[in-house]
């Protein structure tokens, strides 16, 4: 299934999205509706994933219902009636990301030599993170050299250390899309990955949260990122350096891992600096961010 949270009625609610993509179900209103079932929806995404494999298996019989009842048929929702957030607006600590997980961008950026041994850990906090549809600041004065990084992204769904890959999955509630949007300039400057990654804005997320079982095997799924429809990444995550089980287990082995933390896997050959000459992303440009299974991500700098 896909959870997202929207703005509706001035109030941010978590809601699960039909299957066409359309409309959605406010879940704590549905639940609310659908009487005699004594069950408390939380009210954020987050609050939803602590509530593990019974508050899911629940969601599902309320979305049966309400494709199939009349009174549950009524509550759907159209998303043009809302305004989309990100699947967790805020949150709860910076964003993981992995640097450097597909060999030919790690070549692109600096030679074979820049292919990593072990997994290079930065992150993002949580004021870089943006919706679908939703505006990047161009950060002029600040930047000049914008650049865009498609990637899937992890979503945790239990609290857990020193998790051995075999059980990593387990650990895994769902995926996401994630826009890993790097100042280049910043990031050379500075020597550093933090800086360069973290203005406000520069981590579009979204459009939902899909769960791992509806994904399957998110190890072999198909990327694509077009700039202005420009094809810029096409690729596969069978091309990872350092697989999904692997990213879970090196993170967790000194560090517990929570629910509702997103991990960024990194991003395939074919960003902005990669290009002679560099394409760097400017003013009113839109980039686009396809994952199979996962959906279509969408974002235009800002005027």
């Amino acid at each position: 299934m896909k959870l997202a949270t929207v703005l509706h009625n001035e109030e941010m609610i978590p809601v699960l999205v039909n299957k066409d993509g359309q409309s959605f179900l406010p879940l704590k209103a549905a639940a609310e509706k659908r009487s005699g079932e004594g069950v408390r929806i939380p009210e954020t995404i987050v609050g939803i994933i602590e509530g593990g494999e019974p508050l899911k298996g629940y969601i599902q019989n309320l979305s049966d219902w309400a494709s199939e009842d009349k009174g549950g048929q009524a509550m759907w929702i159209p998303w043009e009636d809302t305004k989309r957030l990100a699947p967790i607006p805020r949150p709860l600590k910076n964003v993981f990301c992995v640097g450097k997980n597909y060999a030919d961008h790690a070549i692109e950026m600096g030679g074979p030599e820049d292919i990593p041994e072990h997994i290079m850990v930065f992150t993002k906090p949580p004021t870089s993170v943006v919706a679908d549809r939703e505006e990047v600041p161009a950060h002029r004065g600040v930047t000049e050299q914008l650049d865009y990084e498609g990637e899937l992204a992890i979503i945790i769904g239990k609290a857990g250390k020193a998790i051995p890959k075999t059980e990593a999955l387990d650990y895994v509630y769902g995926y996401t899309i994630v826009n890993d949007i790097t100042a280049r300039d910043l990031q050379k400057r500075h020597k550093q990955f933090f800086i360069g990654k973290s203005l406000d804005g520069t981590c579009p997320m979204g459009p939902w949260i899909v769960t791992a079982d509806e994904v399957g095997d998110a190890g072999n799924l198909n990327i694509r990122t077009t700039v202005n429809g420009e094809v810029r990444q096409v690729s596969n995550t069978s091309h990872f350096i350092f697989s999904i089980e692997q990213i879970i287990a090196d993170l967790s082995k000194g560090m517990t891992l929570e629910p509702g933390d997103i991990i960024a896997t990194g991003t395939p050959a074919g960003v902005g600096k990669g290009f002679n000459p560099p394409k760097f992303l400017s003013p009113g440009d839109t980039i686009e961010i396809e994952i199979e299974k996962i959906g279509l991500l969408r974002n235009t700098i800002s005027e």
